[in-house]
C-alpha cells in the first residue's frame, strides 16, 4: 500500500493530481485496506467435520488376488479380512487400510476420513445442514465432493 500512496503523493507534488482528487483517492484506499483487514480478521466458521487421519482408500480393481499380491509386494500391505473372491481388505500401518472391490473397469470406489465422535446420525444432520447430500448406508455415511468423488466418513476403525 505505501507504493501506491508514494505515487499518489509524486502526482500530486508533480502537478499531475489535483489536492481533492488525492484526498478521494486515499480515502478509497484506505477504505478499501480496512475491508480487506477486517475480512482477514473475521473467524472463519468451523467445519463440518475435524478429520483426524485417512480411515481407508476403496479401489475398484479387474483381478483382486493380482492387485492384493502387488500391495502386499510394492507397498508391504499385509492382508486384513479375505471376505470373498470379490474383496480384500489390508492394512496399512496400524490402523488404516486398502479395500480392494473386484470390478469390470479400475477406478477409486471412495475413501474414508476417521472423524472424532463420529455418529452417523450426526453425520447425516451435519452434512444436510452444510446443504450437502448424505447417503447413509447401515452405519456408514457417504457424500460427493465438488468433483463427483464419493467421501465417506467414519469412526475410528
Amino acid at each position: 500500500m505505501l507504493p501506491q500512496i508514494d505515487r499518489m503523493l509524486d502526482a500530486y507534488d508533480g502537478g499531475r493530481l489535483s489536492r481533492r482528487t488525492l484526498m478521494l483517492q486515499l480515502t478509497g484506499l484506505l477504505g478499501a485496506a480496512a475491508v480487506v483487514g477486517a475480512a482477514q480478521d473475521k473467524p472463519k466458521p468451523a467445519s463440518t467435520f475435524q478429520a483426524t487421519d485417512v480411515n481407508h482408500i476403496a479401489l475398484r480393481v479387474t483381478d483382486v488376488s493380482r492387485s492384493r499380491q502387488f500391495y502386499e509386494e510394492h507397498l508391504g500391505l499385509t492382508l486384513r479380512s479375505d471376505n470373498s473372491p470379490n474383496s480384500v481388505f489390508m492394512n496399512v500401518g496400524k490402523h488404516d487400510f486398502l479395500a480392494l472391490f473386484r470390478a469390470d473397469k479400475p477406478a477409486m470406489d471412495h475413501y474414508c476420513y476417521t472423524i472424532k465422535g463420529y455418529t452417523a446420525p450426526d453425520a447425516v444432520q451435519r452434512l444436510e445442514a452444510a446443504a450437502l447430500e448424505p447417503r447413509r448406508r447401515g452405519n456408514r455415511v457417504y457424500f460427493d465432493d465438488p468433483d463427483g468423488l464419493e467421501v465417506q466418513v467414519s469412526a475410528p476403525n
